[in-house]
């Protein structure tokens, strides 16, 4: 039992703080001038207190002492992908993600003089296919593999499915069985300008659907072992985001257990891309950083640091080492992988993951009482409330309320960036039929950097 501190002071309640409080404000109202009400409309409150909390909460059973390090690599050539896998492994990274486009990429050549015995490996496929799967596992049969699997992220990205549903949904469920395994790719919404509740609502849902698809095709001991990944991007609203990811464990957990499926789930970290901006891009840096604490306070397993010139400069040595250090310097100096739970018992931080936890389940009981979230996705119903929210943001932004220091405010007149731009970093516009309208990335300097730089000497 832990042994209480400071047993000689009497304790003081949260009224009489309250109290004490009220007293100091000098006639000023309490809730007018302390308290502020979120995007999320949860109020934010000056102080928190053990009476904030029904009860005492239970330990979290992540760990943040092994979360790891990964670098992303997009497999446009298969030996210079292995040789920069190999590079990124010595210079710190203990996970690589590939990203691999077509089915001609050679998986031997690719692990090649990777000790997958301490490397963990991801494998985010711009196809779908059973049997590259398949070989997958025969070459790595040992090792730590995550499987990016997700037909309905696609979906909701592209507008379109791989194939068509029949045949996606068959071949999923047979992917399914061979990695035990599927991803949730919640980035996409976090991107696309979706609140903190709606991005948890909207991973429940999405999960669901795979859920009701697989509970009766899959033995109990198949869905026992099965593994989910969620993808999951992380703002700079450094307590809120921490209690995002507690907050979906909790939720995952208790979807999980009325299925009788595995109740962990393992979450692969990016930072946003959303606040990034092409000017002033050195504050990129700073926004990067207290987004990989939060993912790692937040128990994250995995983290991909985003360079600071991801939106404007191709793929580089530089800006890729720069990110990892990032990871580096949080995780061997800063002291980042000392405790397993950190944030546990801050009644601020559970405070908040318990509200949200709270909204988000509410928010996904609609969606299933609507038709769940496949139908809603095809009716433009999650689309319009993503762009409704992306709006306020937007306004906010707009308006000067939600700063980006360099771009909307304290920007530098004489920082030029037309001759930097090596790939584009705006929105593209893609004439194509699609079966649904996709969910749009979009970033909230974008307007307001195209003006600049067609206004550049």
């Amino acid at each position: 039992m832990a042994k209480r501190l400071f047993n000689e002071f009497d304790s003081v309640s949260s009224k009489q703080w309250k109290q004490k409080i009220q007293f100091d404000l000098k006639g000023a109202e309490y809730n007018d001038t302390l308290v502020w009400k979120t995007n999320e409309d949860i109020l934010v409150k000056p102080f928190y207190h053990a009476d904030d909390l029904h009860e005492l909460p239970k330990p979290s059973n992540t760990k943040a002492t092994e979360w790891k390090i990964c670098q992303s690599i997009f497999v446009a050539n298969t030996e210079k992908s292995n040789l920069k896998a190999l590079n990124s492994i010595e210079k710190g990274a203990d996970s690589i993600k590939f990203i691999i486009p077509s089915e001609t990429v050679s998986i031997e050549d690719l692990l090649k003089n990777i000790d997958l015995n301490i490397t963990s490996i991801h494998f985010e496929l711009h196809f779908l296919s059973l049997n590259f799967i398949k070989n997958i596992s025969t070459i790595s049969a040992k090792a730590k593999i995550y499987y990016h699997t997700d037909i309905i992220g696609n979906l909701a990205k592209t507008g379109n499915w791989f194939n068509s549903i029949k045949d996606d949904f068959s071949q999923f469920e047979s992917i399914v069985k061979q990695t035990k395994s599927f991803s949730i790719n919640l980035s996409l919404y976090q991107n696309a300008g979706a609140t903190i509740t709606q991005q948890l609502s909207y991973a429940l849902a999405h999960a669901n659907e795979y859920l009701n698809h697989i509970d009766t095709s899959l033995s109990n001991e198949e869905k026992e072992a099965i593994y989910i990944n969620f993808n999951v991007s992380v703002g700079s609203n450094y307590f809120f985001e921490i209690a995002k990811l507690r907050a979906l464990r909790l939720l995952w957990k208790t979807l999980a257990s009325k299925y009788k499926i595995n109740t962990n789930c393992h979450i692969t970290v990016t930072p946003s891309i959303r606040n990034k901006t092409v000017y002033d891009y050195n504050t990129n840096m700073l926004r990067t950083t207290t987004e990989c604490m939060s993912a790692i306070l937040g128990g994250a397993n995995t983290i991909y640091n985003l360079p600071y010139d991801a939106l404007f400069h191709k793929d580089n040595e530089f800006g890729e080492r720069i990110a990892r250090n990032q990871l580096l310097v949080l995780k061997h100096e800063s002291y980042f992988d000392k405790i397993d739970n950190p944030t546990d018992g801050a009644y601020y931080i559970e405070s908040l993951t318990n509200q949200l936890a709270e909204k988000g389940l509410e928010l996904f009981k609609d969606i299933e009482k609507n038709g769940g979230f496949l139908k809603q996705l095809k009716t433009g119903t999650i689309q319009r409330k993503i762009k409704e929210s992306a709006a306020k943001e937007q306004h906010l932004f707009d308006a000067g309320e939600s700063i980006l220091l360099g771009t909307n405010k304290h920007a530098n007149p004489n920082d030029k960036m037309k001759h930097e731009l090596e790939i584009y970093p705006f929105v593209k516009t893609n004439q194509r039929k699609t079966l649904i309208e996709p969910v749009i990335e979009k970033r909230l300097s974008e307007t307001l950097e195209q003006k600049r730089l067609k206004n550049e000497n």
